[in-house]
């Protein structure tokens, strides 16, 4: 569960998936394609646990996924990269369509314009902050963490690289960051059949989810108890990418279920309505919330690049016994790997096709902890199911998994948890970190996947 890069791979690119990849691209809310190096917290008494060494499961058994149209062919390193391109130009859409609620940091992630984050700022260092034109827009730190974290609001005029510069000048002591913003990793695609049935009772389970609001889809989630709570301006927003990965944790009925069937989702909607939507603050207020509600396992499915607050998130987190599982991301093999499924202690997850074989798009590398099936069916919002695609939809079946395992936060608990998953894993393969699960989830009810 290191930070390393994955390792370049050759790879093979069905025409869906490339059709796939540019809509992606052009749709991504913000896109986070170059990273910056990670950063010490120095934070005292939150040391992180690491889980066990889990054990390498046995040979793929021979029985396949049900099988899914495609028709593969190579993807070039120009055509890689042209997807990388195409992630960087929908940041620059993002930051330009959005010029009065996000600019670019130092390495051209977007971030919300205006603020900046600080943690453990003393109230010595508040004061000059303030006399040189800095407003403190929160200083409750982060409940249920026990993080202190303020939003700074920044000097008219003042550019975020500019602030961080002054900042830190000022309070040279101080730990200061962007407020980042973060990207779901995965993509909805064409709506298939709707006969799915009724769904049994619900169970005693508990997952948090970090992602858009989820729409109570009929009939997969009609009988799933949802608790949802906004953390981004404007109120929530129930969106097709927050349904499914909802309905591939908890969601069940006649052909379809779950990775852990009627279990209680603590929904925390970090996007809601605006451009600004998905920053790292609200990212970690969400875990905040989700510590409150004692989920044991928390899904999610967003990446971007490394962020001091996010980072202390996890940590306080982890340290209290939470399993936080986070997709990979689908920026191909040969990219930095992201965050925050590259933090230490996290669950990090990739995806595979139908035919057991990693997503071209798919992250790697040796922080990978497991491979779940990456292209299913899944709720959608009107109803019925719909084909899903990505790292993202991996991630909240391995996080269902988990959920089966856990009754509380505990670090006894997390630990035997995964090391359970881990023996209990199929496939081989380094690639697939401690090994492949959840291949009973429904597969597509086409061979299309198109962007909505």
């Amino acid at each position: 569960m290191s930070a390393h890069r994955p390792r370049p791979e050759r790879l093979r690119l069905g025409r869906a998936a490339l059709a796939a990849c540019a809509l992606l691209a052009a749709g991504s809310p913000a896109p986070a394609q170059i990273l910056r190096g990670g950063s010490g917290l120095g934070l005292p008494g939150a040391g992180l646990p690491s889980l066990p060494s889990l054990p390498r499961a046995p040979t793929l058994p021979t029985t396949t996924l049900p099988d899914v149209a495609a028709t593969t062919t190579t993807l070039s390193d120009s055509a890689l990269s042209a997807v990388t391109r195409a992630r960087a130009a929908a940041a620059q859409r993002l930051i330009h369509d959005h010029r009065d609620l996000v600019e670019a940091d130092d390495r051209g992630q977007p971030v919300v314009r205006g603020e900046a984050l600080g943690l453990g700022v003393s109230e010595a260092a508040l004061a000059r902050l303030r006399d040189a034109g800095f407003t403190v827009r929160s200083a409750g730190g982060i409940p249920g963490l026990g993080l202190r974290a303020v939003v700074l609001g920044v000097p008219r005029g003042v550019s975020a690289i500019e602030a961080l510069q002054r900042l830190k000048a000022l309070d040279p002591t101080g730990q200061y960051e962007f407020n980042h913003l973060y990207q779901p990793a995965g993509m909805v695609g064409a709506e298939g059949s709707s006969a799915v049935g009724e769904a049994p009772d619900a169970h005693d389970r508990a997952v948090g989810v970090i992602d858009s609001a989820v729409a109570a889809s009929p009939p997969i989630l009609t009988h799933v108890r949802l608790v949802q709570q906004g953390f981004a301006p404007g109120g929530t927003r129930a969106t097709a990418h927050a349904t499914a990965v909802a309905s591939l944790i908890a969601g069940e009925g006649r052909g379809f279920r779950g990775a852990a069937p009627g279990a209680t989702l603590y929904v925390a909607d970090v996007y809601g309505p605006t451009a600004a939507g998905g920053s790292a603050e609200a990212v970690a207020r969400a875990m905040g919330w989700l510590a409150q509600m004692h989920t044991p396992v928390i899904s999610i499915s967003l990446v971007g690049p490394p962020n001091l607050l996010l980072q202390a998130a996890v940590q306080a987190l982890i340290a209290r016994g939470h399993l936080v599982v986070a997709p990979v991301g689908n920026d191909g093999p040969a990219a930095p790997a992201l965050y925050p499924a590259a933090y230490p202690g996290v669950i990090a997850v990739t995806g595979v096709g139908p035919d057991r074989r990693l997503l071209p798009e798919a992250g790697r590398g040796p922080h990978v902890d497991f491979a779940a099936p990456g292209v299913v069916a899944a709720a959608s919002p009107g109803g019925g199911v719909a084909t899903v695609r990505g790292t993202s939809f991996a991630a909240p079946i391995v996080a269902g998994e988990l959920a089966q395992r856990m009754t509380a936060p505990d670090p006894g608990q997390a630990q035997a948890a995964a090391a359970a998953l881990g023996r209990e894993a199929s496939a081989r393969d380094p690639a697939f970190g401690h090994g492949l699960v959840g291949v009973d989830v429904p597969a597509p009810p086409t061979g299309r996947t198109e962007k909505r």
